[in-house]
């Protein structure tokens, strides 16, 4: 990733109570695009309106820096509501919350692979955090943080 890129959508976001959540390029030399997801400092789900305000803002410094001249997509979205959970804030911030969770072999714990579950909290210090779900069944399942290969969010559409 481009660190310059990257540092010029931070300086843009941080003074709108936004931070970068995921920035990835692609496009052609000729017509990049630039896709950059982006949350709120305050916990709040990102509006429409941050979403402008943020684009807006990168756009008006792209502009300035003469990036790409003035070919380039920018896309300012949030990440969605089947999010990704990369780390122990993001399962405290959504305890409740379902989640589609895929481990490695954990000894005296669950098998691996992918399931959902109700997020129940997270136990432990920084580096050695424990997830806390429940299964379907209602069995509550600890899972080291560490086993964790890629979570996200899961979209329910009955509840």
């Amino acid at each position: 990733m481009n660190d310059a890129l990257q540092a010029i959508v931070n300086s843009e976001l941080i003074p709108l109570g936004l931070e970068l959540f995921e920035l990835r390029t692609g496009g052609t030399k000729g017509r990049p695009v630039l896709d950059v997801r982006i949350d709120r400092t305050d916990g709040e789900k990102v509006t429409i309106e941050d979403c402008a305000r943020a684009s807006r803002a990168i756009e008006a410094r792209l502009d300035a820096a003469a990036y790409a001249g003035t070919r380039y997509v920018l896309d300012v979205s949030s990440p969605g509501i089947e999010r990704p959970l990369r780390n122990a804030g993001d399962w405290r911030r959504f305890v409740g919350r379902d989640a589609v969770v895929t481990t490695d072999e954990v000894d005296g714990g669950p098998r691996a692979g992918s399931r959902e579950v109700r997020i129940a909290g997270v136990e432990g210090d920084a580096g050695a955090e424990v997830i806390v779900v429940e299964d379907a069944g209602g069995n509550s399942l600890r899972i080291p943080l560490a086993a964790v290969k890629k979570a996200r969010l899961a979209f329910n559409w009955k509840r």
